[in-house]
């Protein structure tokens, strides 16, 4: 059959014909050859695969032999041996030379056909060995993914122990010594591919063997390190960045730049080779490192390294600008080598030439994506002419070209620049950490439960989430006290820069607990906040009033007389707050007036009452209920402004009673209330200089009229629960109110609030 199948492949028959009979070569597979016989096929398709002289003799080869080991698997299993593997991989097969990737390939197959035969086992160990010899020779991209291939689907043959390490190791110097010198776009993205091959198998072996990745790291290193200049480590190496685990720059950053064996031409040449790095299409974080390196050499003052590369790399990074791929990466290292370089304008007058041309090449193309990233480095470059200002003949064209894009306040740009300086607090390099890393997929750190302890867990978070709440806590000047403020000030710095999934936030749950809440039981979490902002309100009046009593010293960190705080506090407790500057933190962010109207509806008059609160229990309302609610336009009632307090007008004496109109129901909320506290978003609130009213764009109407949402009926939101907690309601029987006017108890309306 053998010499069949070798007569009609190398024959002049038609194509058609031929296919025909390798059918019937192929079905005789099934029938009993003898040892030799099926040796002698299997030494025809082998050299059919690796030496035909054409895809159709190649195809019939892969075809016949996978044929013929399937139904003879025990003479394949002898055939495919140990022996002649080892050849193949050493020798070669005939004229093919031993690192044509055909090899490779014949091999990967022959293991798919022979896996279930006992002999794989000896292939395995030996390809462990062979494999390793091959990185060790530096093979090509091409066979160097043909290799990760076959790894990949056979993570038997993968060096072990020690010998892993080595392995990765080598891995790392072959993708350093990769090179593509086409420039065809087929091509290029065929290397492309192959690099991503051999760094998703490196990548897979990391997270089988985390042993390995710390010298794979380090192999990195000392290979973008290297001051020798024969040899340039290749940019491919950059597709190992994005296997990396963000959570290790820490350590990784602080080793390299912290190690005294590392000296600084080397570190210049990472840096530099990083930057480099840019370039790569497929690479993720790559900024995030670089950005790192350089807060890591600010942290320690190594500002020699850092002006010799940016001077050197500012304009590599620029162009890289023009190719979306790369673009918001570039964007970000340009923006920090900028900002941080502060005591020169040698760096931003390096791109001052190549601004304008840019800037016009974005602005004809018209993309979405081109304004927004236009609008990024319009900032940009307004803060750098903002702190040269002593060229403005170099700045016109510039200014001309982004005149129509929007420019950053004086205040904006001093905080910018403030910030990015090289000796500047937020260089910490916990700053420069992927918020999106470590954490969980939120970018979030979680809270331990420290047992039953999630309403604790759940008000810390919520918070922590409120952004402007979060930036008052963290900007407080509290050192050397060691109030509640203080441990929910630590508590926020930490849930903000640890790199930490979760947190047990024990020492905070020690401090802040109530007394009658029992350890480890269920509690109500509205009362645990409630108590919470009281203790963090009334600790902020008595360290105020020590501040008064020793101004010279440190807030609330000095012991003072008890009895004279006691009374001065006091003071401050029955003294209503006539300014922001005297209301604490909590009456700030959380606080706002309740009025309550009470009309008699008899005599008509009216009284009401003002009470101060920190939190609402808004009840939900019945769905028919819904209908009758309206949330009108505070500036529409001449009742609405009255001292800034959260109001709602009571009905005239023509309406009956228990009828409630929809357009009587507004309120206006005190400058000190935090809209967060309302649940409503930032913009839904217009705030002048004493009040917040709805704004025009946001006002919210719920009547009959507006149209159901998605899903049928009217889903309450908490508007509608704010004016069903302000509807008047009728008081009558048990619930009648003393008229003072009447002299008795009557029917009264109470409304508002």
């Amino acid at each position: 059959m053998d010499k069949i199948l070798e007569g009609l492949v190398s024959s002049s028959h038609p194509l058609p014909l031929k296919r025909v009979i390798v059918r019937k070569v192929v079905e005789s597979a099934e029938h009993w050859l003898d040892e030799a016989q099926c040796e002698a096929m299997f030494d025809l398709t082998t050299r059919l695969i690796l030496e035909g002289q054409d895809p159709f003799q190649r195809q019939v080869g892969h075809q016949v032999l996978e044929a013929y080991a399937r139904y003879h698997r025990p003479e394949f299993e002898s055939f495919f041996n140990k022996t002649f593997v080892l050849g193949l991989l050493q020798q070669g097969y005939h004229s093919l030379d031993r690192k044509d990737v055909a090899i490779l390939d014949y091999i990967h197959n022959g293991l798919k056909l022979i896996m279930s035969c006992p002999s794989v086992l000896d292939l395995f160990s030996l390809l462990q060995v062979e494999v390793l010899r091959m990185v060790c020779e530096r093979p090509e991209p091409q066979l160097c993914a043909r290799l990760s291939d076959l790894l990949t689907d056979f993570v038997q043959c993968i060096p072990k122990g020690k010998l892993s390490i080595t392995f990765c190791q080598q891995l790392v110097r072959t993708i350093g010594h990769f090179q593509c010198v086409s420039t065809q776009e087929k091509e290029l993205r065929e290397y492309v591919s192959q690099v991503t091959k051999v760094s998703n198998l490196l990548q897979n072996i990391w997270k089988a063997e985390p042993s390995t990745l710390l010298p794979s790291l380090q192999e990195v290193f000392a290979s973008i390190s290297s001051t020798d200049t024969s040899f340039e480590p290749s940019v491919a190496l950059a597709s190992l960045v994005q296997h990396i685990p963000l959570q290790m720059i820490t350590v990784l950053i602080r080793s390299l730049t912290t190690d005294p064996n590392v000296k600084d031409a080397s570190m210049t040449q990472a840096l530099c080779r990083m930057i480099d790095w840019l370039s790569w299409p497929l690479a993720q974080h790559v900024d995030t490192w670089v950005i790192a390196l350089l807060k890591g050499l600010a942290a320690v003052q190594k500002f020699t390294i850092l002006i010799d590369v940016t001077l050197l790399k500012i304009e590599l990074v620029f162009n890289r600008l023009w190719f979306p791929l790369v673009r918001p990466g570039a964007l970000a290292v340009l923006s920090h080598m900028l900002l941080s370089f502060q005591h020169s304008p040698e760096a931003f007058h390096l791109i001052v030439p190549h601004v304008v041309n840019l800037v016009h090449s974005f602005k004809s193309d018209g993309l979405p994506s081109s304004t927004a990233f236009l609008v990024q480095l319009t900032e940009l470059i307004h803060c750098m002419m903002y702190h040269y200002s002593g060229f403005p003949d170099l700045y016109e064209p510039i200014l001309e070209a982004i005149k129509n894009f929007p420019k950053p306040s004086e205040e904006k740009i001093k905080l910018i620049l403030s910030q990015s300086a090289w000796t500047s607090q937020s260089n910490s390099l916990a700053s420069c950490l992927s918020r999106l890393s470590g954490k969980s997929e939120t970018g979030k750190t979680g809270l331990i439960n420290l047992g039953n302890t999630c309403y604790m867990n759940s008000v810390i978070q919520a918070l922590f989430m409120a952004t402007d709440f979060r930036r008052q806590v963290l900007s407080l000047n509290l050192n050397g006290c060691n109030s509640l403020m203080k441990k929910l000030q630590h508590l926020f710095a930490f849930l903000a820069h640890t790199q930490r999934e979760a947190y047990a936030p024990r020492v905070f749950f020690e401090a802040s607990r109530p007394p009658w809440f029992t350890p480890r039981s269920q509690q109500d979490c509205s009362e645990y906040l409630r108590f919470l902002l009281d203790r963090l309100h009334e600790e902020e009046k008595i360290l105020k009033v020590q501040s008064s009593h020793k101004p010279s010293e440190s807030l609330g960190c000095n012991e003072t007389s008890s009895q004279e705080v006691a009374s001065k506090a006091a003071v401050l407790t029955e003294s209503p707050c006539t300014s922001d500057g005297e209301k604490t933190l909590i009456e700030k962010m959380f606080g706002g007036k309740l009025r309550t109207h009470i009309c008699c509806l008899n005599c008509r008059s009216t009284s009401q009452k003002v009470e101060a609160f920190t939190d609402l229990s808004l009840a939900f309302c019945p769905s028919s209920s819904i209908e009758n609610l309206s949330f009108q336009d505070a500036t529409s009632s001449p009742n609405t402004q009255d001292g800034g307090l959260m109001q709602a007008n009571v009905p005239g004496p023509t309406e009956e009673p228990g009828v409630f109109n929809p357009a009587t129901a507004a309120f206006v909320c005190d400058s000190a209330v935090n809209e967060r506290m309302l649940g409503s978003p930032s913009d839904e609130f217009c705030c002048t200089e004493n009040t917040c009213v709805p704004n025009e764009s946001s006002r919210i109407l719920v009547n009959k009229d507006v149209p159901q949402k998605p899903g049928g009926g009217n889903t309450p939101s908490v508007t509608d629960l704010l004016n069903y907690f302000l509807a008047p309601e009728i008081l009558t029987g048990d619930n009648q109110y003393y008229c003072e006017n009447c002299a008795s108890l009557g029917n009264e309306k109470k409304g508002g609030a």
